[in-house]
């Protein structure tokens, strides 16, 4: 009888790991932060308007 148990049991016992993890990663982790820590540097990228005129800066 123990012998039905394991298997029957193994797809409950996988969702309900994957629901607490989901729940720790949820509330237990620290959430990644909203803004960069830092301005991110701003490439060597030419101007609108000379970009319109055809122009090199």
């Amino acid at each position: 009888m123990y012998a039905l148990i394991l298997p029957a049991s193994t797809p409950f016992v996988l969702l309900a790991t994957v629901m607490a993890l989901s729940w720790w990663e949820d509330h237990i982790l620290p959430a990644p932060p909203s803004e960069p820590a830092e301005s991110p540097a701003e490439g060597p990228f030419r101007n609108s308007a000379s970009a319109a005129s055809g122009t090199a800066p």
